[in-house]
């Protein structure tokens, strides 16, 4: 889609937001209020989240709080193993970070300009905006993207693809006004994850090198940012003439994404930086592979096995 193609990376530190308020939310995961009642004396040291106005936003991954702590304590308990461990990559993500240092350093700066800017405009959009408006405004924007999704899906060879996308486009430029609704969902032609031109490059053998957060832009890899340059110039709103028009375009499509993002938001607890990062790059390598991963546990079964 438009906004995740264009302003895929941008998006993605906009998630990175998160108030005082939220970092200091309940954890959904973590024990009832009346089972936490101990004794201070026996209470473990927790963050003051009350006096302080929230936990600390820009706190590294080794300052962890009680209650991240007692919800991983309640998730083992409950299934018997940590899921975050579990379903980790074999390739650690840290191994594609060696630039760690400075890419927390522009993470807090994009971070920072999000709360600033960004978020409160998201929000009072939200606020303001009837939801069929937002529904209308997200389904234009996404109509616009099937033309980067036509171009790379050709690229990549994805004829099928390429097919749907040239339909959806077709039946809800016209049928849909312009793309105000979503039309061809309802004849059978559903939308895609999208295609960039760096899931391309993936294609084309290109290595992903190490992962980077680009001021403003956020989080990339080495192989994203030329990417960039291409879905830019593939997005039919960059050739607006009329320079105010072309902006106005753009701002809506970016307040409009960051405001469907503001109830995702609330799911980001603890170490923002590498929930980011981690959840950035594995949805990268799902998006190259069309989400076709290897099945793990084999092909063959011994009928023996199991008495049906």
């Amino acid at each position: 889609m438009l906004g995740r193609t264009v302003y895929l990376p941008w998006l993605f530190a906009a998630t990175l937001a998160a108030s005082p308020a939220l970092v200091a939310a309940q954890d959904p995961f973590g024990e009832p209020a009346a089972e936490q009642e101990t004794p201070a004396a026996e209470a473990p040291a927790a963050v003051d989240t009350d006096t302080d106005g929230g936990a600390d936003p820009f706190a590294e991954s080794g300052e962890e709080s009680a209650s991240g702590d007692e919800a991983t304590s309640s998730l083992e308990d409950e299934y018997g193993f940590d899921p975050a461990d579990a379903f980790a990559s074999e390739e650690e993500p840290a191994e594609r970070d060696p630039w760690e240092g400075f890419n927390r350093a522009v993470f807090r700066f994009n971070d920072t300009a999000d709360r600033w800017v960004l978020k409160p405009v998201a929000t009072s959009y939200r606020q303001i905006t009837p939801i069929f408006m937002q529904t209308g405004i997200h389904n234009f924007f996404s109509n616009l993207g099937e033309i980067t999704n036509i171009f790379n899906g050709a690229l990549q060879w994805k004829w099928g693809q390429v097919g749907n996308d040239t339909g959806r486009f077709l039946v809800n430029s016209t049928v849909g006004l312009a793309g105000l609704f979503d039309v061809a969902k309802h004849m059978g032609m559903e939308a895609g994850d999208g295609e960039d031109f760096g899931q391309t490059l993936a294609v084309w053998g290109v290595p992903s090198g190490p992962y980077v957060v680009l001021p403003f832009m956020g989080p990339s890899t080495v192989r994203g940012v030329p990417a960039q340059a291409v879905d830019w110039y593939s997005n039919p709103v960059s050739y607006i003439d009329h320079d105010p028009t072309q902006y106005t375009f753009r701002g809506v499509d970016l307040i409009q994404t960051r405001a469907g993002l503001l109830q995702a938001e609330t799911l980001l607890q603890g170490d923002r930086y590498l929930l980011i990062r981690d959840a950035y790059l594995q949805r990268r390598d799902y998006l190259v592979v069309d989400g076709e991963q290897e099945d793990d546990f084999g092909t063959e079964v011994d009928d023996d096995e199991y008495d049906f």
